[in-house]
C-alpha cells in the first residue's frame, strides 16, 4: 500500500485543485531541476542557442559588406544609406524583442521560436534580393525583428528546460557563441567578396543567403523540441505538461534523472514523493505586473545594498 501511494505521487504530478480557483498543484518544476545533464539538454542548447551565432553572422556581415554595397552597380549606396540600413537592423532587434516577448507569454515558447526563425529566414533571404535602399533597409529591419524575437523566445525556453544548476554556464556558452557567428561571417565575406570568385554584386547577395541556409538547418533541428512544461502548467494545460514531462524523463537515462532517494531503500525501490507547488493559472502575465515586480525587486536590492 505504501509503495502504491508513492507511485501515485510520482505519476500524478499535476492535479488541478478542487476549489473554484484556477489553481494547479504540480511537481514538474522539481522534476525538471532534478534532471542531470543529458543528450536532451545538449540538443536543446544546440537547436535554440544557435540564435546567437546567427546574430554574430548578421552583425559581421553588416559591416563587412558595406563596401560591396557602395560599389554595387545596382544599389550604389552612399555612406548615409549604409548607416540608415544598419540602424534599421538594430531598431528591428529592439522592437522585435519587445513585441515578440509580449507574444511569447500568450501563445507559447514553441510557436514563437518557429515564428521568429521563419521571419529571420524570409527576411535575410529577401535582403539578398534587394533592389534599392528602401527594400534593403526594410528587409534588414525585419531580419533584426526576427533575431530580437528569437532572444525572448529562446531565452525563456532554455531557462525553463535546463536544470537550475546548469543555467549559469549554459548562458555563458550560448552567449559566447556570438563570436562563432562573427568568425563565420568574416570568412564568408572574405571568400564571397573576392572578385576572383564572384562578381561584386553577386558576392554580397550570396553572403546573406549564407544566413538563410544556416537558419533553415536550425529550423529542422527545432522540430522535435517540445513546448515548455512550465509554460503549459501556468497557462492551464496540466495534462499536456505531464505528458511532455514524462517523455523528457523517458529520454534521459535512468541513472541521470537525479530523483531523490530514501537512504533506507534499495536502489530498485520507489523514490520519495516529489514536493509540489501550488500555482495560479493564467492566460498571460500583465505588463503592469511585470513592471511592479521589477520595481519591487530593484527597491529591495537597493535597501539591501544600503544597509
Amino acid at each position: 500500500m505504501g509503495l502504491q501511494r508513492r507511485q501515485d505521487d510520482l505519476e500524478g504530478a499535476s492535479k488541478p485543485a478542487k476549489s473554484g480557483e484556477r489553481i494547479v498543484e504540480t511537481s514538474i518544476p522539481f522534476r525538471l531541476d532534478a534532471l542531470l545533464w543529458s543528450g536532451f539538454h545538449t540538443r536543446v542548447v544546440l537547436a535554440l542557442g544557435i540564435t546567437w551565432i546567427l546574430d554574430g553572422l548578421e552583425v559581421t556581415l553588416a559591416g563587412a559588406l558595406s563596401g560591396a554595397l557602395k560599389e554595387s552597380p545596382v544599389l550604389n549606396f552612399s555612406n548615409l544609406d549604409v548607416g540608415l540600413a544598419n540602424s534599421g537592423y538594430l531598431a528591428g532587434a529592439v522592437l522585435g524583442a519587445f513585441g515578440f516577448g509580449w507574444l511569447t507569454d500568450r501563445i507559447g515558447r514553441r510557436k514563437l521560436f518557429f515564428i521568429t526563425l521563419a521571419l529571420y529566414l524570409a527576411a535575410t533571404a529577401a535582403t539578398a534580393l534587394s533592389w534599392g535602399v528602401a527594400s534593403y533597409a526594410l528587409f534588414r529591419f525585419l531580419t533584426g525583428a526576427g533575431i530580437g524575437g528569437e532572444y525572448t523566445a529562446i531565452n525563456s525556453t532554455i531557462q525553463e528546460l535546463v536544470p537550475a544548476r546548469y543555467r549559469g554556464w549554459t548562458d555563458l556558452v550560448i552567449n559566447g557563441s556570438f563570436w562563432v557567428g562573427a568568425a563565420l561571417g568574416s570568412v564568408s565575406a572574405i571568400i564571397l567578396l573576392d572578385p576572383k570568385w564572384f562578381d561584386i554584386d553577386v558576392g554580397w547577395r550570396l553572403a546573406y543567403f549564407t544566413g538563410a541556409v544556416l537558419g533553415l538547418v536550425v529550423f529542422v533541428m527545432r522540430i522535435w523540441i517540445p513546448e515548455s512544461p512550465r509554460w503549459l502548467i501556468i497557462h492551464g494545460h496540466p495534462d499536456e505538461a505531464d505528458a511532455i514531462m514524462a517523455n523528457i524523463e523517458r529520454s534521459v537515462p535512468r541513472h541521470a534523472r537525479g530523483w531523490p532517494r530514501d537512504a533506507t531503500q534499495d536502489e530498485g525501490e520507489f523514490q520519495r514523493p516529489w514536493p509540489k507547488l501550488r500555482l495560479r493559472m493564467r492566460d498571460h502575465t500583465p505588463l503592469r505586473e511585470v513592471a511592479r515586480t521589477l520595481f519591487r525587486t530593484y527597491r529591495e536590492r537597493s535597501l539591501v545594498g544600503s544597509s
